[in-house]
């Protein structure tokens, strides 16, 4: 069984107000590439990834006037791929959503979120993640309120033929980048409040993966945590990055039975000298060149990960995208993101 991780940018810039995929040349929220450009490299990627499920981070919006099941479904119908069926969860502000497209015929996917209902008082446990959790971020024993702009996607999962039963958290945590600052000492306060708020998210997801972990359920938690050791210079601050707090690593970790895996990102949080893994590349227009980060990630809990292989399907740092050059230019028009993908040698049929 193959999943996978990928955030589009700007997807949904690619549809009317109908869902319908926008085939024409007029620009995409992507700098310097057509709409029916992106969406034929979409397709190809999308058909290229040939998963049971892809987790899209940055789906079309749902509001009054427009539907992430709609669009995706009729992107599906376009590329024609057979991961064609969508489930979400709840639906934020950002014009960002999360959500699952799965091939119905290999898998059921239901959006099974944990936790106390929006709006019902206090929380001494994590809450629903479109709820408000009061956590004590500065030792104070006064509880912040925390909440997600873009709340996790909560899913049961379970194999058809089989009944093989799993958990999967899609996930598109806070950036830290200082967005809107007006001089240096604006960057360093919002980067660092950003960053407060960045962890805040990852203490509260962690606290939800714990509860599946001592449950013994297999899970897999996945997306884009806009985040990786060493990323920034206020990491120190913080102790540990974000990365570390829902995968259980680093100085107050989880016991190793009780912690997530991930092999890129256990190659990023190794010593700086090792060579680390990419998923992004932005284009950093102030000094005309490009920039690439790990974002990315699929982990899973300890049961789940001698079964797992797991692979990044970037342009040039994968031997076998930058020999397919289709494939290649697809990767780098598609998205400022690449696709993770995880193969589960677990039986579908």
């Amino acid at each position: 069984m193959r999943i996978a991780t990928y955030n589009v940018e700007w997807f949904d810039s690619l549809f009317d107000k109908n869902g319908r995929p926008l085939l024409d040349m007029a620009w995409s929220g992507r700098r310097d590439v057509r709409r029916r450009e992106q969406l034929d490299a979409l397709s190809d990627v999308f058909n290229a990834l040939d998963a049971d499920a892809v987790m899209v981070v940055e789906a079309p919006d749902t509001s009054r006037r427009r539907d992430t099941v709609k669009a995706l479904e009729q992107f599906a119908d376009f590329a024609g791929i057979r991961a064609r069926a969508v489930t979400m969860g709840f639906v934020n502000d950002t014009q960002q959503e999360i959500a699952l497209l799965y091939d119905p015929l290999v898998l059921r996917a239901t959006h099974d979120p944990l936790g106390t209902p929006e709006g019902v008082g206090q929380n001494e446990t994590p809450p629903a993640f479109n709820s408000v959790y009061h956590l004590d971020l500065d030792t104070d024993m006064t509880g912040d309120p925390v909440t997600f702009s873009k709340p996790p996607l909560e899913l049961a999962m379970q194999v058809r033929q089989t009944g093989f039963s799993f958990r999967m958290i899609g996930v598109h945590v806070k950036s830290k980048a200082p967005h809107g600052a007006r001089n240096r000492d604006d960057e360093i306060r919002i980067s660092i409040e950003n960053r407060r708020k960045q962890r805040a998210q990852c203490i509260w997801l962690r606290q939800r993966v714990e509860q599946h972990l001592v449950e013994n359920e297999p899970l897999i938690v996945l997306g884009d945590f806009n985040d990786g050791p060493g990323l920034d210079e206020y990491e120190k601050l913080f102790g540990r990055s974000g990365l570390e707090i829902v995968i259980g690593e680093g100085n107050g970790g989880a016991p190793e039975d009780q912690r997530l895996f991930d092999p890129h990102a256990r190659m990023a949080m190794a010593p700086r000298a090792s060579a680390a893994p990419t998923s992004s590349r932005f284009f950093i227009h102030q000094e005309n060149r490009y920039l690439s980060a790990l974002l990315d990630y699929i982990m899973v809990s300890k049961d789940l990960a001698p079964l797992g292989k797991w692979r990044i399907w970037h342009p040039f740092d994968d031997r076998a995208c930058y020999e397919n050059v289709a494939l290649r230019e697809a990767l780098l028009l598609a998205s400022d993101h690449f696709p993770v993908t995880l193969d589960l040698d677990i039986e579908t049929s």
